[in-house]
């Protein structure tokens, strides 16, 4: 089998050849023997994904089954490398998600392939409405060096990523513990004063979670936490780009601000994503699921996660932007990878995203996902010679 198509970031003409599922050699062609039907890009990473079409990684009850069909169910969009996402809850019930998400690894090679690692959401958060989002309060507290490192025993050294609020008591040594061990750290669900947020960068934090949300639905013109994430150089900034959470025109301005080299494209997906618009009850709390996939708290205006994939989210960067689909796509491939220091999964060429492109209306239609050299998911329509 054999699969032909432009490499998206320098549009190099590629064949990838395959015997049955596993891909045998990726190679550079001549132009004039590839179609013009398929681009081919390094499969999209989602560093924030808390479910997907009825999974809920945070539901007390998720079993490693649940977090397989759910990554095998993001291989059908295109994402082939992900962080599944756990958020604040009882210890009990984070340590269960994070037993599922290990098991999941232990009993399926080509998922454990998949699952860059796990992001661990809260539960160090604010407790104060609107920048604790959707998280439940009784359940927030200041961060606690010795049940971390429980935790992290519990998910076998698992966790890569952890979003916190650095205002909490005891958050800043905290941040830098986890810089020592490797963890990646970042800003979120905060209430940070400006001093608060130099002194997390100055601890080691890289990222600023889904920057503009998790947030006061007001609050002061300046300063305020997101001026001073948004200016900070040392802070990458993961965006939710649904066209809900953040306004087209703060998207281009806040990409414009960090630059495209310092933004990362997030689904923040949650278990209603993919599901058909209703009343549901996510993380203990009644919510609805909008025609225009909007998930918000029932009766407020307080979102509560996203119900879109991750091309959904570079498509809108397209259309938001003016960025080039190559710029986009680089805000949900390259960046997140060199975020997390997997940068060698780029230059393996083992984790791949075939799909074709719309350039009048921007739109992507997923043809194949190849993760760690094998083909996890493919159209019926898939070209082979």
């Amino acid at each position: 089998m054999k699969i032909t198509g432009n490499f998206v970031v320098d549009h190099r003409p590629l064949k990838i050849t395959l015997t049955r599922t596993s891909v045998q050699s990726v190679n550079t062609v001549s132009q004039t023997s590839v179609p013009n039907d398929y681009l081919i890009s390094s499969a999209l990473v989602d560093i924030q994904v808390n479910g997907f079409v009825g999974y809920d990684l945070s539901d007390p009850t998720v079993t490693q089954n649940d977090v397989c069909e759910m990554v095998r169910e993001l291989w059908k969009v295109g994402t082939g490398l992900v962080c599944p996402t756990i958020v604040t809850n009882s210890f009990y019930n984070i340590t269960n998600s994070l037993r599922a998400v290990v098991k999941a690894c232990e009993s399926n090679q080509r998922v454990a392939d998949s699952i860059l690692g796990i992001h661990l959401e809260g539960p160090y958060i604010s407790e104060i409405d609107g920048p604790r989002g959707a998280h439940p309060l009784e359940h927030v507290r200041d961060p606690d060096w010795e049940e971390f490192k429980e935790l992290q025993d519990i998910a076998e050294g698992m966790i890569c990523l952890v979003t916190l609020a650095p205002e909490k008591n005891g958050a800043i040594g905290f941040i830098e513990k986890l810089v020592e061990t490797g963890i990646v750290v970042a800003l979120g669900h905060t209430n940070a004063s400006a001093d608060d947020i130099q002194d997390a960068i100055s601890a080691g934090a890289t990222l600023s979670t889904h920057l503009g949300n998790g947030a006061h639905a007001e609050i002061r013109r300046h300063p305020n936490y997101i001026w001073e994430q948004l200016a900070a150089d040392d802070l990458y900034a993961s965006l939710i780009v649904d066209g809900h959470h953040l306004p087209s025109s703060v998207v281009k301005s806040m990409i414009r601000a960090k630059t495209p080299k310092r933004s990362i494209l997030i689904s923040d997906a949650v278990s209603l994503a993919g599901l058909e618009p209703g009343n549901y009850e996510f993380a203990g709390s009644a919510v609805e699921l909008t025609e225009d996939r909007v998930v918000r708290l029932a009766g407020t205006e307080y979102l509560a996660g996203s119900a879109i994939e991750l091309i959904r989210g570079i498509e809108n960067t397209v259309n938001f932007t003016g960025l080039s689909l190559q710029e986009a796509m680089s805000l949900a491939t390259i960046h997140p990878l060199k975020l997390l220091d997997k940068t060698e999964k780029i230059k393996n060429m083992r984790d791949l995203f075939v799909f074709k492109y719309d350039s009048d209306c921007h739109e992507i239609t997923p043809v194949a996902t190849i993760v760690n050299g094998e083909m996890v998911y493919h159209t019926q329509d898939v070209n082979v010679e």
